[in-house]
């Protein structure tokens, strides 16, 4: 267990680096999506991370060596998983008690729920007794949507909010111009004036594959953003309202008009190979892509994209807030050690290490505010730097939505059944992509599921009401 008596030191993580280059006998039983791995010797202790197969997720596995380095009797063993793949596994094991996992990758949507029902540890301790860990550097939206009364209960591996990239090269080609702040209705016309099927070029690219983390991400905005809401605040359910038809009408017929072949099978990872492939004239996504698209070694648009906000409608602002971020499941039995390492994957030096061993363009973005600040990441990161901190700024309730609701989240609620409602609406918002029903259709299935939901939000209401007028 956790003993806070004094500050837990942290190693020279620039002399373990150095360390590790010169000791060619050290191995590693690791490789991206690795089911399992070997014991480190016969006193070894291993520990279990479950991570999301996201490209920046993939870079913390290519770079275990380091942490091996200063952690020699430690066998770290990833299950990476997609995204969706991934939560199932980790909410079926975190909530059941499982106990399979030592480290678990969640985001501000999960961790306030796990923290209350005492599912995960209160890290606030840890960080505070690390020393030179500095959890006060974490972007304050973030470490705010990431705490419980004040408490870290994960922490940041990155953050992000959603804009806008757009071809600048090919615009100027085209004579054409994004405004600073564009509409859906720019995005259409200028997506139109672009979009190109017999070169295989689309638009714009949108994700279309079914899930609450996929396609209901870009397309929650869309609903805030033209006046929709998933439920009012009495708790009935809003889905079939004028404001969330006509936000999803636009969506679907923007992708399908305008957007990639498959669409309905398009989630972050297709987009973002798409995109960077060079295969797209726009992408509405995570502000996180920047990691990936500006990566000359593996990104054929580096340095010609631009990035403006989330496109709007009847708000001034749109897009998202979320945090990839770790926590150690109440289950662990290596909670120390697992600390260890969530420490080492979100702190100031892994930064470093990225740029320094893999290159600046791929350093996680959106966790620390220091991170803004390494002269080496402000010179890669102009043309996008100012542009996520906006983005991430503006992501509130207040500034994406028209009317108030009584959930928290903006591209999620944040109720433990949105986990399953979210799943099934993605699943009718996937089919309406694929024309395999209409819109209308895929909203009166939709609002079914979440008048289901909101009975039960209702009664509660309801009681609570009876309640306070008796006392």
């Amino acid at each position: 267990m956790f003993q806070p008596p004094g500050a837990r030191r942290r190693p020279d993580r620039r002399r373990a680096s150095r360390l590790a280059a010169g000791a060619t006998a050290l191995t590693l039983g690791l490789a991206a999506g690795c089911a399992g791995a070997g014991a480190v010797g016969g006193d070894g202790e291993q520990i279990v991370v479950a991570i999301v197969s996201n490209p920046q997720m993939q870079d913390a596995i290519s770079l275990q060596d380091h942490f091996r380095a200063e952690h020699p009797g430690v066998d770290v063993r990833f299950v990476s998983l997609p995204e969706n793949e991934a939560r199932a596994k980790i909410t079926a094991s975190v909530a059941t008690g499982g106990g399979e996992f030592d480290v678990v990758m969640i985001s501000n949507y999960e961790t306030p729920m796990w923290a209350e029902n005492g599912w995960i540890e209160n890290l606030q301790p840890y960080a505070d007794a690390t020393e030179g860990y500095e959890p006060d550097d974490f972007i304050p939206s973030v470490r705010e949507a990431l705490s419980v009364d004040g408490d870290l209960y994960s922490v940041p591996f990155y953050g992000e909010s959603s804009f806008l990239a757009y071809r600048q090269d090919l615009f100027a080609e085209r004579g054409l111009e994004m405004p600073d702040r564009p509409t859906w209705e720019d995005v259409r016309e200028l997506a139109a004036e672009l979009h190109d099927p017999a070169e295989d070029f689309a638009g714009v690219c949108l994700r279309g594959l079914a899930g609450w983390g996929e396609v209901m991400a870009p397309m929650g905005t869309v609903i805030n953003t033209f006046g929709g809401r998933w439920f009012d605040e009495g708790w009935n359910a809003q889905l079939d309202s004028p404001e969330v038809r006509a936000a999803v009408e636009t969506y679907v017929d923007t992708v399908q008009q305008y957007g990639q072949p498959g669409a309905a099978t398009s989630g972050f990872g297709d987009c973002l190979t798409r995109f960077s492939q060079g295969n797209a004239a726009m992408w509405y996504d995570a502000t996180s892509m920047v990691s990936s698209v500006e990566d000359p070694a593996s990104s054929n648009v580096a340095g010609d994209v631009g990035y403006v906000p989330a496109p709007v409608s009847e708000t001034d602002a749109a897009g998202w807030l979320y945090s990839w971020s770790l926590a150690i499941p109440s289950t662990s039995e290596h909670k120390d050690t697992a600390w260890d390492f969530v420490s080492w994957m979100t702190d100031q030096d892994y930064i470093e290490l990225v740029g320094e061993e893999l290159s600046w363009e791929r350093v996680p973005p959106g966790s620390r505010l220091s991170t803004y600040e390494i002269p080496e990441y402000a010179e890669v990161s102009e043309a996008y730097a100012e542009a996520t901190l906006t983005a991430m700024g503006e992501a509130t309730q207040q500034n994406t939505m028209t009317e108030p609701v009584p959930y928290p989240g903006i591209q999620f609620v944040g109720i433990p059944e949105f986990q399953d409602l979210g799943t099934r609406v993605g699943q009718q918002m996937s089919a309406a992509i694929a024309g395999q029903q209409t819109v209308d259709e895929a909203l009166d299935q939709a609002q079914s599921f979440a008048e289901t939901v909101a009975e039960t939000y209702q009664a509660g209401s309801d009681a609570a009401s009876t309640t306070a007028g008796g006392s």
